[in-house]
């Protein structure tokens, strides 16, 4: 028996929900496949930071923004815990205190300086050693990854009934049907498939010539800290300046990134930035790494782990540095688009490709979808 619907959408990570919802909001009939019980991939192993101020000025920050608006209005709707924790950048060199100084003036409306009184103040993690103040902006926001995916899809399911098939795996597109391993189809007006980092599944041709390359990075969770810990603004270093596209934005940068690639070359070679989210039961999400294409493996190297550990003790102080848990995750990277769009045949497209902001940008770039497909004006 084949089922019909206006759209199906293939993969139940963030970014195929971001595109069910977007849909059934459009009153659009949906049906949302994902081949795990519950979303495993990148969706569920990051550090939970919806984080506008890593996107650049212009069209990009402002999709960041708009998503930042939907995770509240699910927060607003009951279907998950949204937390406006803010961030804050910390400069524990000159070079990086003048960065952030650099940004301040290109987006004073966005961030302020803070004095290291301040910080030590607002985020007792910091470590104050050596502190020469941070930048604050208010826009970041918190969620926990290990729920939010599952969550937001029984949300759909109940409330805008989209017709959610988990442990489904899908592995054919024919004819605007969707084919599953066990000889179930289901019909559809529109098919998007939102796999993230699997290339093989579904039209590998469009991935070989798609530029996407998998990006691999290691990540630790700390046991939980006392209450002083607790309900505290995300944390970045200095070394997150080479990372976010927005700090290009920063003449100054080059400084930074010049010491670092003199004095800790290792630091670049596994693209290792230093960051912390704490959570209410205060455990403190910890990372991260950035291993590309051929250099990823299935095992994960304790010296990345070693270096990750050695640059946040700099940084950050904790009162138990037992690691609680210790993963990776995969995630697929444009190096040049914030999203990759193809259209297979007539009705089904890729999307996928949002790197590390998939938290961040998948509402927006959803949302933003959308309304060009539909022609409407937003």
């Amino acid at each position: 028996m084949t089922h019909a619907f206006n759209v199906a959408v293939i993969g139940g990570g963030i970014v195929g929900l971001a595109h069910a919802w977007q849909a059934a909001r459009r009153g659009l009939r949906v049906a949302l496949f994902e081949r795990t019980a519950k979303a495993e991939g990148a969706s569920v192993r990051n550090f939970g930071m919806v984080w506008p101020v890593g996107q650049p000025a212009g069209e990009l920050h402002d999709i960041a923004l708009r998503s930042r608006e939907l995770w509240l209005e699910l927060g607003r709707a009951g279907v998950l815990t949204v937390q406006e924790c803010g961030s804050i950048h910390l400069a524990h060199h000159a070079d990086e205190l003048a960065v952030l100084e650099e940004f301040r003036d290109r987006r004073p409306h966005d961030v302020r300086l803070m004095t290291p009184t301040e910080v030590a103040a607002a985020a007792p993690l910091a470590n104050p050693h050596g502190l020469l103040g941070g930048l604050w902006s208010s826009s970041e926001l918190r969620v926990d990854p290990r729920v939010a995916s599952a969550r937001i899809a029984g949300w759909l399911g109940e409330q805008h009934r989209v017709a959610c098939h988990f442990t489904t795996t899908i592995i054919a597109v024919d004819d605007n049907r969707v084919i599953a391993t066990d000889g179930r189809t289901w019909q559809a007006e529109q098919i998007i498939i939102c796999g993230g980092s699997d290339f093989q599944t579904l039209f590998p041709s469009v991935f070989t010539d798609s530029g996407l390359v998998p990006c691999k990075l290691q990540m630790l969770k700390s046991v939980a800290q006392p209450e002083s810990f607790r309900q505290q603004p995300h944390l970045a270093s200095g070394l997150t300046l080479r990372h976010y596209a927005s700090f290009r934005e920063c003449p100054l940068l080059e400084r930074v990134q010049a010491r670092i690639a003199n004095q800790s070359p290792e630091l670049d070679r596994y693209g290792i930035h230093v960051m912390a989210s704490p959570f209410p039961n205060g455990e403190v999400i910890l990372g991260d790494s950035h291993e590309y294409g051929d250099d990823i493996t299935p095992f994960d190297k304790p010296e990345i782990d070693d270096l990750m550990l050695r640059e946040l003790r700099k940084v950050f102080r904790l009162a138990d540095w037992t690691c609680r848990e210790r993963w990776h995750g995969i995630y697929a990277k444009h190096p040049t688009l914030a999203v990759f769009e193809a259209e297979c045949r007539p009705g089904v497209r890729v999307f996928t490709g949002t790197g590390g902001a998939g938290m961040t940008m998948s509402f927006g770039l959803a949302e933003q979808a959308w309304n060009r497909w539909l022609g409407v004006t937003a």
